[in-house]
């Protein structure tokens, strides 16, 4: 599949508040530390089927944290 574009989510450690609304929309894409703040699981990759919430969690967040990048 050369030429896919793919998506990677990524939080921004210094704006995050812990609120966790990115955890509460798409718990599949971050995970919480021991502080309440939300990371990308994994490498932040987003399947296909989840793209939709990856959109929404960047969306609901208050402080901006969350990023969803393309790669190619």
């Amino acid at each position: 599949m050369s030429g896919s574009i793919s998506l990677k989510v990524q939080v921004d450690a210094g704006r995050c508040q812990g609120h966790n609304r990115c955890y509460a929309i798409a718990p599949e894409l971050f995970e919480i530390d021991d502080y309440g703040n939300s990371r990308a699981k994994g490498d932040g990759s987003v399947p296909p089927a989840l793209e939709e919430k990856a959109r929404l969690a960047v969306k609901n967040c208050p402080e901006h944290a969350v990023r969803l990048t393309q790669e190619s």
